[in-house]
């Protein structure tokens, strides 16, 4: 073995002594290349030098930069996180609030379909309180007809047709009535107590039979005629009571009842009967009538009927043929706003009031009183405006008695339109889209001030005309609405959307039409554009 490592050790020194003669042969080469080449070795060594040095500080900025973009990249991904979390939140929001949307919107929609069931159900309301109200009216107008017809009977002719008016004039009537019953039953109690002393002083009576009826005659001859028209026999008083035949003749009809006292001296009911020739019609009669000892005629203040005739009308109660008329019926003026039509006539036939009522005929073939046009005269308004009107004339005489009822159509039975003039302003504004009108507004109860009222497309605005102050900016709707008194009055309410009343007064009728029909078109147009969206 230590031949072996001595072998081994050997080998290696001649390897190493190898190594070290070729080193020395390449210094010894190294050398011989001269020192010229020894300055370009060194230029080169300080160029690499250089670039290693530029290219160290490279990758040391690279690596801030790679730094500074990691920093950059952790703060992103924090925001992001952050992000996703607010995201996550607001998703959250979002749900709730679309579920609280849709809640709202079916909250909506069945508020809308109770709303439209409501609004149904107060047309229907409105619809039958129209037709009850127009019932009303004409069972009023009849009724005013009547009533002062029969005033007219006993000559009250009321200046004014209102409630108080009419109420005094029928308690008028009714005390001179009551006073001329009383009359009357004063001279009936005077005649009937006339009549009984005189039967008991200057009549004997014998009984004798008729097939007609039992009379008691005493010394004087009757003559009777039958009556076919009323169907009662008449007969001529005695002498002795032919003073009772007065001035005036009172009928007592059979419906008067007499309670006859059991101790009467006559078995029988006499009738005394005054006959009439064929000339005289002023008979004076009693039927039925006792006359005991203490004969006292009761009378029933129901059954007692006071009539006086003409000598024409005394028994034959004549049917009038021909009422009273008008004739030459007309409508005198122009039928523009702001106009006055005048309906006159002739009268004829004993015609001495004319009750006269001014109506709307519309377009479904129905007829609406118009309110307080109970007047010959009749001032057009804006309300009649695209309406047929016509007059009512109901002819009376002094007895009261009513005649055929007198109807005729203004503007030739044509729509009521606007004069040129008024139309081209109108049309004007409506082309324009926007319109001011000066007029007073009531603020307290007699004091007016002045205001502004401009109307828009869209809707209107109300201002005060010292201030400035807006009274009321709103759009157009249904609920809004114009109304206007009947005759010369300037003045106009409008009704607001949510139902308040304003009352306003312009400066001449004119105005106050166009001003009423400019905000009447622009409010159709804005429900006509409304249906439209609607349908779109």
């Amino acid at each position: 073995m230590s031949t072996t490592h001595s072998s081994l050790q050997g080998h290696n020194d001649n390897k190493v002594h190898a190594a070290r003669s070729h080193l020395k042969k390449r210094q010894t080469f190294e050398r011989s290349l001269g020192s010229n080449d020894l300055t370009g070795v060194v230029n080169d060594s300080t160029h690499q030098d250089q670039e290693a040095e530029e290219l160290l500080s490279r990758v040391r900025a690279q690596e801030g930069e790679i730094q500074l973009l990691r920093q950059q990249i952790a703060v992103a991904c924090l925001k992001e996180l952050q992000l996703l979390n607010e995201k996550c939140a607001l998703e959250r929001k979002f749900s709730d609030i679309r579920m609280a949307v849709d809640e709202k919107q079916t909250e909506a929609l069945t508020s809308a379909y109770n709303e439209l069931g409501y609004r149904k159900g107060d047309l229907e309301v409105n619809l039958k309180l129209t037709n009850e109200l127009k019932a009303v009216d004409d069972e009023r107008y009849h009724y005013m007809s009547s009533l002062l017809g029969l005033l007219a009977k006993y000559g009250i002719w009321p200046r004014v047709i209102n409630a108080s008016v009419l109420s005094n004039s029928v308690k008028l009537l009714h005390d001179q009535l009551q006073q001329k019953i009383r009359t009357s039953h004063e001279k009936i109690g005077e005649r009937t107590s006339l009549v009984k002393n005189r039967f008991e002083s200057g009549f004997q009576y014998k009984e004798r039979e008729n097939a007609d009826f039992k009379l008691f005659e005493s010394g004087y001859q009757y003559q009777k005629r039958e009556n076919t028209d009323m169907g009662t026999s008449k007969y001529q008083l005695p002498p002795q009571a032919e003073h009772l035949r007065a001035t005036e003749d009172v009928f007592i009809s059979s419906r008067v009842q007499t309670n006859i006292p059991k101790s009467a001296d006559f078995s029988q009911r006499p009738e005394v009967h005054q006959p009439v020739n064929d000339i005289s019609p002023d008979p004076l009669f009693y039927t039925g009538r006792e006359v005991p000892g203490d004969f006292t005629p009761p009378v029933d203040d129901e059954a007692v009927e006071l009539q006086r005739y003409t000598p024409d009308e005394r028994y034959n109660h004549p049917v009038t043929i021909e009422g009273p008329s008008i004739e030459n019926f007309q409508i005198i003026g122009e039928a523009t706003p702001g106009s006055t039509l005048l309906a006159c006539g002739y009268p004829t036939r004993g015609t001495s009031l004319c009750i006269f009522q001014w109506v709307w005929h519309l377009e479904d073939g129905t007829r609406q009183y118009i309110e307080g046009a109970t007047n010959p005269e009749y001032v057009v308004a804006a309300d009649d405006v695209d309406k047929l009107i016509a007059v009512e004339c109901i002819p009376m005489d002094d007895k009261g008695h009513q005649g055929e009822l007198v109807k005729l159509f203004a503007n030739d039975q044509k729509k009521i339109k606007c004069d040129p003039d008024m139309q081209l302003e109108i049309d004007t504004y409506l082309s324009k889209g926007q319109a001011t009108f000066s007029v007073l507004l009531l603020v307290l109860s007699e004091n007016w001030e002045p205001a502004s009222i401009s109307l828009r497309r869209s809707g209107y605005q109300i201002k005060m005309g010292n201030t400035d102050a807006v009274v009321i900016a709103e759009k157009y709707s249904r609920e809004l609405s114009l109304k206007i008194p009947p005759g010369m009055s300037t003045q106009f309410v409008l009704t607001c959307s949510y139902g308040s009343s304003l009352p306003f007064n312009a400066y001449d009728v004119r105005m106050r039409d166009t001003l009423v029909l400019t905000l009447r078109m622009f409010q159709s147009k804005q429900a006509m554009d409304d249906r439209r969206k609607v349908k779109s």
